[in-house]
């Protein structure tokens, strides 16, 4: 089924999808924008509040990018080890000018798990910040990278520039198509990493045409105006965070106003006030840390905030209805796609669900055993990607069967195509011959200690299979109660947890989701037993 045909039957207007839009490389859709938009036209405002025009940007990628270049052919991987800014967006668009391959790299992963990424792609030379590696106290990490990988200092390299770098940044704004190169649309835009929790990270690798594809998606299912400015707080290594939060804007004449880290909330929330963002991108983690430490009308020039990578509780929509008066919007995605597969939107918005599916896509649900009216979501569309590039085969890119993309997410559809995400496949526990979501059980514990973080997770259970651990940073919280509110609430009896774990702190990852293998590591010797 595709949108198209949910939206006849729901009734809703759905805008023209315009697919020859994304019959071009990314640098080019660039270019057009900032013939479209004026190349004086501000589109992005960097971490220290200095702006940057398209030609700034168009002048700066392609001197860049001529400068990278260097020891690299076309088609080549280069690392990209940078946090989100001007920076990243430049950097991304001069090696797509000159037909070079970005590949993202998550700076909080770990020596271990970047090097093996850097093997998978294939990588050479890594273009990264001082100022970054200064303040994110990453020395060590390069100390390491630089025996194996050469590394670029962005900072070093424009004070480097030859008199050819600068020339080609001046011909190429005025003719492009002399200095720069013209990959084909269905050709390696980006490659980026699984967070490697089921062992060494995978690449995936996305063409011009799934992200741009993508972009015209969102664009379409969601009203979006020049006038807008978004503000994205999203690390450019994850998928949301780069196309939503980094390139679409630029590419569809928004501004964009990036900040570093979704670490810090009275920096994100004086931002969104200073420059009177529209728009933000957040996850239900940081949004909640936002709206707590905002005051009633700091966030009111905000008229779309969407959440992703992880589950929208109820509580952090009640929060910010009350304090702030806004009504969260709460989609879909995964890496593979580009990422975004479903949204809410104004006037659609379903809460519990994770919305309607983007246009051009099709999808069908594969039946799990023990899990009645749902089934794994399988997708098709042109935003899913290219394929994986696995650890064992280094530079091959396995192509998806058919086009189709495994989800491994376990949904149900209602009648108007709002998708209802029961939990991932692998976050399903077996206990009595029965599956029992742990979203559910995260969902009990979130409603009666709202407060605080809590994680579930399975261990073995010689009886029963696997039986349920509930962690949390709730010191005071106790089985007693939950076996309470689950009785009150007619939850089963199988999704209350064996028992609970106080710690300090629920770890996550730098995308914002729960580092469900960092939990698992904090649980005492005998409880995985």
């Amino acid at each position: 089924m595709t949108l198209s045909t949910i939206a006849a039957a729901s009734g809703e207007d759905v805008c023209p999808f315009d697919i020859s839009s994304t019959g071009r490389p990314v640098f080019r859709a660039f270019v057009r924008a900032r013939a479209e938009f004026g190349g004086s036209r501000i589109c992005i405002a960097d971490v220290d509040d200095s702006e940057r025009s398209y030609d700034d940007i168009m002048r700066g990628a392609l001197a860049l990018g001529h400068a990278l270049k260097a020891g690299t052919k076309a088609g080549e991987c280069v690392g990209v080890m940078l946090p989100t800014g001007a920076g990243a967006i430049a950097t991304f668009l001069a090696l797509s000018a000159y037909g070079r391959v970005p590949a993202m790299l998550n700076f909080t992963s770990g020596a271990a798990a970047i090097k093996s990424a850097l093997r998978t792609a294939q990588v050479k030379k890594i273009a990264t910040a001082k100022r970054l590696v200064d303040m994110a106290g990453l020395k060590p990490l390069v100390e390491e990278l630089s025996r194996d990988f050469e590394i670029v200092y962005l900072e070093e390299l424009r004070g480097k520039l030859s008199i050819v770098d600068k020339l080609a940044a001046v011909v190429g704004s005025i003719f492009p198509s002399l200095v720069t190169k013209r990959p084909s649309p269905d050709s390696p835009a980006v490659i980026l990493f699984t967070s490697g929790t089921e062992g060494e990270p995978k690449g995936v690798a996305l063409s011009h045409r799934n992200l741009l594809a993508n972009v015209e998606q969102v664009r379409v299912h969601l009203a979006l105006y020049p006038t807008d400015i978004l503000l994205n707080p999203l690390p450019a290594f994850h998928c949301f965070g780069l196309t939503v939060g980094s390139l679409m804007p630029p590419l569809l004449g928004l501004k964009v106003v990036c900040h570093p880290t979704p670490l810090q909330p009275k920096e994100i929330v004086a931002r969104i006030k200073k420059h009177k963002a529209t728009i933000l991108v957040s996850t239900d983690t940081f949004i909640t840390q936002y709206a707590r430490v905002g005051e009633p009308g700091d966030l009111s020039s905000l008229r779309l905030t969407v959440c992703g990578a992880e589950r929208l509780r109820d509580e952090t929509r009640a929060l910010l209805r009350r304090k702030h008066g806004i009504e969260l919007l709460e989609g879909y995605g995964v890496t593979e796609t580009s990422p975004v597969i479903a949204a809410n939107r104004p006037g659609a918005n379903r809460p519990g669900t994770v919305g309607q599916m983007m246009a051009d896509m099709q999808y069908r649900l594969e039946p799990v055993e023990g899990i009645p009216n749902a089934g794994r979501l399988v997708v098709k569309g042109p935003n899913v990607m290219l394929g994986y590039l696995r650890p064992e085969a280094p530079g091959r890119i396995d192509p998806p069967a058919g086009g189709w993309h495994d989800t491994g997410d376990v949904v149900s559809v209602d009648e108007d195509g709002f998708i209802a995400i029961k939990g991932r496949l692998k976050r399903f526990a077996k206990i009595g011959g029965e599956s029992v979501s742990l979203a559910v059980v995260e969902s009990c514990a979130s409603a009666l200690w709202p407060d605080f973080s809590h994680a579930a997770i399975t261990v073995p259970d010689g009886r029963k299979g696997e039986q349920i651990v509930l962690v949390t940073n709730n010191k005071d919280a106790n089985r007693h109660d939950i076996v309470g509110w689950a009785h009150n609430h007619g939850v089963s009896e199988l999704a209350i947890p064996r028992r609970i774990v106080v710690v300090d702190e629920i770890p996550v990852l730098g995308t914002g989701k729960t580092d469900y293998v960092g939990v698992q590591k904090m649980l005492p010797a005998e409880g995985a037993a």
